[in-house]
């Protein structure tokens, strides 16, 4: 098998994993939060979402754009992988600028002063992310089933 193929699996594996990184806090995480904010603020014992997501995100990010570089001349894998970069980069620019800032606001608040509502709000606009997730793990999976071939 070439590296080539390697770079292509690894970096849909971590695709995957980031998918069900999200599955785990929507499904977890996320329907208890609102009412008990500490879960998600470390500094009370709560969880640090960060640790899982800055070392998910920046990997499956590095190992595509090594899979880019590596099938540059091959279309047939190149272009699944450049809509796999288009939706997550999609995804993590919208994230960048409206979800992280939230849940850091939401991490450094007084757990009293985050209503329920506000909380629960925010758990439901972040479910509009998945859709992109799925474009991107679809991407990679057929980027990988060409690379297979």
């Amino acid at each position: 098998m070439s590296v080539l193929f390697f770079s292509v699996a690894l970096a849909t594996a971590l695709a995957l994993i980031s998918l069900g990184g999200g599955f785990y806090e929507v499904s977890v995480v996320d329907p208890f939060w609102p009412k008990r904010p500490d879960l998600i603020q470390p500094e009370r014992g709560g969880i640090s979402r960060k640790r899982f997501w800055i070392a998910a995100h920046t990997s499956f990010e590095i190992m595509l754009i090594v899979s880019l570089v590596l099938s540059w001349s091959r279309p047939e894998i190149r272009n699944y992988l450049l809509v796999a970069l288009a939706s997550h980069a999609t995804m993590r620019i919208w994230s960048a600028f409206d979800f992280i800032p939230k849940a850091l606001a939401f991490e450094r608040k007084d757990p009293v002063t985050i209503t329920e509502e506000e909380a629960r709000s925010w758990t439901r606009r972040s479910l509009g992310r998945f859709p992109l997730d799925f474009i991107t793990c679809g991407a990679m999976l057929a980027a990988f089933a060409a690379a297979a071939r």
